[in-house]
């Protein structure tokens, strides 16, 4: 009887360990598979998801340089037509050169502005609908009163009776 047998308490609390750690990733791969679902459903829906705010400004700064590239001039007539190309294309190199350093170097500035310009939007929206509230309430009161007959207006009230 030399050999030791672990206590049986060791056994059932491993197996106890390992059942948890299964269930802790069965809960995990199964709120990722409803995730990834979730997103494939929208996907279709709506479409692809935006980009970040430098992603879009990199396809912005693209589709105008390709729109300006491929513009024709009439103004500048047979002549000037290829030199006046040349001097768009080069001009347009020369934007998207400036540009793009500076999305690399500060993708997340343009998120912020992103956000910024909603939360501005979000106040504006709100001084115009508090600023609309007054209009209406001012303009129903006036209203009351001139069907009360307590018209403000310069003129005196005849009674013909």
């Amino acid at each position: 009887m030399s050999e030791e047998l672990p206590p049986s308490d060791a056994g059932e609390e491993e197996a106890l360990d390992e059942v948890r750690a299964t269930d802790a990733d069965a809960w995990a791969t199964a709120a990722a598979e409803d995730l990834a679902a979730e997103k494939a459903r929208r996907r279709t829906q709506y479409g692809p998801p935006p980009g970040s705010a430098a992603e879009e400004l990199r396809k912005l700064v693209d589709t105008v340089a390709d729109k300006l590239s491929g513009l024709q001039s009439p103004l500048l007539g047979q002549v000037a037509g290829p030199a006046a190309q040349q001097v768009v294309k080069q001009v347009v190199q020369q934007a998207k050169a400036a540009v793009e350093p500076v999305i690399e170097r500060n993708p997340d500035v343009f998120d912020h502005l992103a956000a910024a310009g909603s939360e501005l939007l979000a106040a504006y929206r709100s001084a115009v609908q508090a600023q609309e509230q007054r209009w209406t309430a001012r303009d129903s009161e006036l209203k009351d009163r001139r069907d009360r007959g307590e018209d403000p207006g310069p003129g005196e009230r005849i009674d013909l009776d």
